[in-house]
């Protein structure tokens, strides 16, 4: 796995990271985030979503729904949020994730993923650890799989 630390001083420039990480990506794939309440997992994630052709301002935090779906020409993005579940339960099947999976123009965007445990994901992982919150800047790990060479810096 190849791991790549970004330091984000400011919120525009968390939303940028995810506009570049969006290039990366392709259908089949995972994206997963973890961090604390207030960290940007979300900013991210509208930054992914706004670079593949969704409008931004329809991106909202998935916490109650648990799972919200954008729709481009091109892909399904699946936007999850775990938060909600409880730790020891099934979070994949609570969402369908196995479904959701199945479609390869997927594009699968998970926050809270250390409530998925152990699971066993069938796809490209890209894994994003994000530190800081509040006004303080932002230390984001993006560890990309094998294959991938390009850096977002």
């Amino acid at each position: 796995m190849l791991q790549e630390n970004i330091n984000s001083s400011d919120p525009d420039e968390t939303f940028a990271i995810g506009e570049r990480l969006a290039g990366e990506l392709r259908g089949g794939d995972v994206v997963l985030m973890r961090g604390g309440l207030g960290a940007g997992k979300t900013l991210l994630t509208k930054g992914i979503v706004h670079a593949l052709g969704y409008d931004v301002d329809e991106v909202t935090s998935p916490s109650f729904s648990l799972v919200n779906l954008y729709k481009t020409a091109e892909h399904n993005i699946y936007h999850i949020d775990l938060w909600r579940i409880s730790e020891g339960s099934d979070a994949a099947f609570a969402v369908g994730l196995d479904e959701i999976l199945e479609d390869q123009q997927a594009i699968v965007i998970i926050e809270w993923a250390e409530r998925l445990g152990g699971k066993n994901l069938n796809a490209r992982v890209f894994d994003i650890v994000i530190e800081g919150d509040g006004d303080d800047p932002r230390k984001i790990s993006i560890t990309r799989p094998e294959q991938m060479t390009a850096k977002l810096v």
